[in-house]
């Protein structure tokens, strides 16, 4: 039973960055912009997160810096991308080369430098429930802030006139401007939350999941979210799904050994890259569907005609 416990406690912690980089971009690209660069977002969020902690001494400031510096990232990427009409692949393939090398460079301030453990809920009574407690109750704020934030973003995208709009900028932004809306500006809001979201990705890393500052700490993890946008099919509440299936699979590389599997480490860290790969290979097989699914505008620029 501890065992269980244990794991299904290390799929949370490994499924929240995921979550979080995950429906930012879901946002973005139900905009109509395809922003490669989650990654570069998700490294420079997590040392600024971390830099910011340690300057301030309060999580809160370290949480809020991480955000907007992936907000910051984000709307560079506007800027090329969406006000210059630059391609949205390549600037977003430069956006994580970008990413990283910033975040290595700033980042060597802080090696060798920890962090307390980061705070958890203690709920009277609930949080002391057998198995049940710690699993539910007894989780820290970052994760039950992702589960509210996948709620705020099907409910903002199906519910409300804003969500319709935005949509609507996806799939068609030249109605969308004939009839009056901005399309660039609602664009950048989008491109910039989602930007914000993978900088809580970044911080719940260096914060949470792993203390202090490692060099590539994301280790991939941006992809692995642009891939969970594609395997959810544009939906929220899918997205949170793929993230645990996701995040299981990361946690099983280091459970295996308990668990008596004799398979070569090699071979288990490669598992949720492989399972990425499969998942957009299986996907992809259906092509009408996929089309039917994604915003018709993704990835394509937008030229103002008047």
């Amino acid at each position: 039973m501890d065992l269980l416990l244990n794991v299904l406690l290390g799929v949370v912690v490994a499924a929240t960055p995921l979550v979080f980089a995950s429906i930012g971009e879901l946002v973005a690209e139900k905009s109509g912009v395809l922003n490669l660069g989650v990654e570069g977002m998700m490294i420079v969020g997590a040392i600024a997160a971390f830099a910011g902690t340690v300057a301030s001494g309060s999580y809160v400031v370290g949480i809020l810096t991480g955000a907007l510096a992936g907000a910051a990232m984000a709307a560079l990427f506007g800027v090329l991308t969406l006000t210059l009409m630059s391609n949205q692949v390549a600037c977003g393939l430069a956006l994580t080369l970008f990413g990283l090398g910033l975040s290595a460079l700033i980042g060597q301030a802080y090696s060798g430098v920890s962090l307390p453990q980061f705070p958890r809920l203690d709920i009277p009574v609930l949080s002391e429930i057998p198995f049940v407690g710690p699993l539910i109750f007894g989780q820290d704020a970052l994760v039950y802030l992702s589960f509210a934030l996948v709620a705020a973003v099907a409910w903002f995208l199906t519910r409300t006139r804003a969500g319709l709009v935005l949509r609507a900028v996806g799939e068609n932004h030249d109605a969308a401007h004939g009839i009056g809306y901005p399309v660039i500006a609602i664009r950048y809001l989008a491109v910039m939350f989602g930007g914000a979201c993978a900088g809580l990705g970044g911080a719940y890393l260096s914060l949470v999941q792993t203390p202090l500052w490692v060099e590539k700490m994301t280790a991939g993890r941006g992809w692995i979210a642009l891939a969970l946008v594609v395997f959810a099919s544009w939906r929220p509440l899918r997205v949170l799904g793929g993230a645990y299936l996701f995040g299981g699979i990361t946690i099983m590389q280091l459970h295996s050994q308990a668990l008596g599997l004799k398979i070569d480490a090699q071979i288990l860290s490669m598992l949720p890259y492989i399972a990425t790969i499969v998942v957009l290979v299986v996907i992809s097989r259906d092509r009408v569907k996929m089309k039917l699914n994604a915003p018709s505008c993704l990835g394509k620029v937008f030229y103002a005609t008047s």
